[in-house]
């Protein structure tokens, strides 16, 4: 008789979970693995799974879509106008303008329509506008939260209060692995960025697996000494010394394991073994010497930089190349109170020219059909100014009820608006898609019911898109 122990490490460990729930979850990581598409017509899996990685840009400090993306013509004729209680409708601001006058601050930019497609995109974004083909703007996002802590993590994990698995430790925990000698799930932020306003800091939590098996969280790549922390053997001890040591602690944990029978023993060995084999693969996968001169071009001058969201970008190119499940770039710099045109501008330096590059070097490849890849920040800007407003110097505050961003690849349809907000980009009018919605249809792309993909924790289902009503947006799917 198995140990009662034991056999609860069991019923929680991921393949027993997924085998037991007749999810077909399962069925899904085995396809990943070895390439049987037919397992993907299991019961709680989409029939044709579009993508099979992710690349989410994640524009920390959250973007004015009002001066990016959701052109509002009419707004320079209200300039300095009180926003409308039609239009306010009571909602809530936060503490920096509350009881304070809403009063309108146009873009300062120019718009004009790119592509065939000929959507609109902001005079900043040069390098995007010549993509404009490939990308589905929806201006019809909306959120919860209001201040950034909450909404970042309300984006990365599907809940603002801390302590549920982000996106990537969800697909990894669902889909398995693609690449053996890589991490699942890998986070590079930014180490530089040019809007230094109001920075706030990243957490691990952010990419961490929370009660998920911990060999699910993401693994964030540094700037500075190693990739990845403590991947170099240590001084005195070469590669068979270390493969010795890790022989000898593998069967030491293999004992314990068959002692108490705890689940993280097992993650522990495996990801033991993933630690010895990333200290040939890492290094390769970091070194940028042999691509040729003109790619580098493409990312701009910063691709040489080490830590630069340019080189990140060419580093994210490089990682779904070897299936990397997901890859999340953190580029903070965007919460823009004040100096918003000037602060706006340099951000759009950092971001406009290496993230059309990694669109067009996807492309290329033959990678971007099958390689979703997500822009967007928070939460959105309010459309009345802060400070003092002028037609060139503005500062906009956080306003979770609408806001823009863009997908592209994966199955995305191209080339098209999605989603509406009124006159002064304030309120969605027309096929909002929330925060839950997103992660969805994230999870349908690569052929998992979001509805299907849970983990019992705490007497409770959990799912990346929690208990309250979700959809797929299927109206941009292709």
């Amino acid at each position: 008789m198995k140990n009662p122990v034991t056999e609860y490490g069991d019923l929680q460990s991921r393949r027993s979970f997924l085998s037991a729930s007749g999810m077909g979850l399962g069925a899904a990581a085995c396809a990943s693995l070895i390439g049987n598409q037919a397992a993907a017509a299991s019961p709680g899996v989409a029939s044709r799974p579009k993508a099979k990685r992710i690349i989410f840009l994640f524009m920390a400090g959250a973007p004015s879509q009002v001066d990016l993306f959701d052109y509002k013509p009419d707004l320079h004729k209200l300039f300095k106008t009180e926003l409308p209680q039609s239009i306010r409708k009571g909602q809530r601001v936060t503490a920096m303008t509350r009881g304070k006058e809403k009063l309108v601050a146009p873009s300062t930019f120019k718009f004009a329509r790119q592509g065939k497609s000929g959507v609109w995109m902001c005079e900043l974004l040069p390098h995007l506008s010549k993509v404009a083909d490939d990308l589905c703007l929806i201006h019809s996002f909306n959120t919860n939260a209001i201040n950034h802590d909450p909404g970042k993590t309300s984006f990365c994990t599907g809940s603002e209060i801390p302590g549920k698995p982000s996106m990537g430790s969800w697909l990894s925990y669902g889909l398995g692995s693609l690449n053996k000698d890589l991490p699942d799930f890998v986070v590079l932020p930014s180490a530089f960025w040019s809007g230094r306003v109001n920075v706030q800091a990243l957490y691990a939590r952010l990419w961490g697996s929370a009660f998920l098996p911990s060999r699910h969280q993401g693994t964030s790549f540094q700037t500075v000494g190693d990739p990845v922390l403590f991947l170099s053997n240590p001084r005195g001890i070469d590669g068979k010394v270390r493969r010795r040591m890790l022989d000898s602690l593998s069967q030491l944990n293999q004992k314990h394991l068959a002692e108490i029978g705890d689940p993280e023993i097992q993650t522990t060995i495996a990801q033991q073994e993933m630690a010895f084999r990333m200290q040939s693969s890492v290094p390769k996968l970091t070194d940028i010497s042999k691509e040729p001169k003109g790619v580098l071009e493409m990312y701009g001058p910063e691709v040489n930089k080490l830590g630069s969201y340019a080189r990140n970008c060419l580093l994210a190119r490089r990682m779904v190349e070897r299936d990397v499940r997901f890859v999340q770039l953190f580029h903070r710099g965007w919460d823009h109170h004040s100096r918003l045109p000037d602060n706006m501008r340099g951000q759009c330096r950092d971001v406009d020219q290496p993230t059309a590059a990694l669109l067009k070097d996807l492309k290329s490849r033959g990678l971007l059909n099958d390689t979703l890849v997500v822009f967007v920040g928070e939460f959105g800007r309010t459309v009345f100014g802060q400070g003092n407003i002028t037609r060139d110097n503005y500062g906009r505050d956080h306003h979770p009820r609408c806001f823009s961003g863009w997908l592209a690849g994966g199955g995305i349809k191209g080339g098209m608006h999605y989603g509406k907000t009124d006159d002064f980009s304030y309120n969605v009018v027309e096929n909002p898609v929330h925060v839950r919605d997103l992660h969805a249809t994230m999870l349908h792309l690569l052929g998992v019911d979001h509805r299907e993909l849970i983990f019992p924790f705490q007497g409770l289902d959990q799912k990346l898109t929690g208990v309250e009503k979700s959809r797929v947006v299927k109206e941009i799917i292709s």
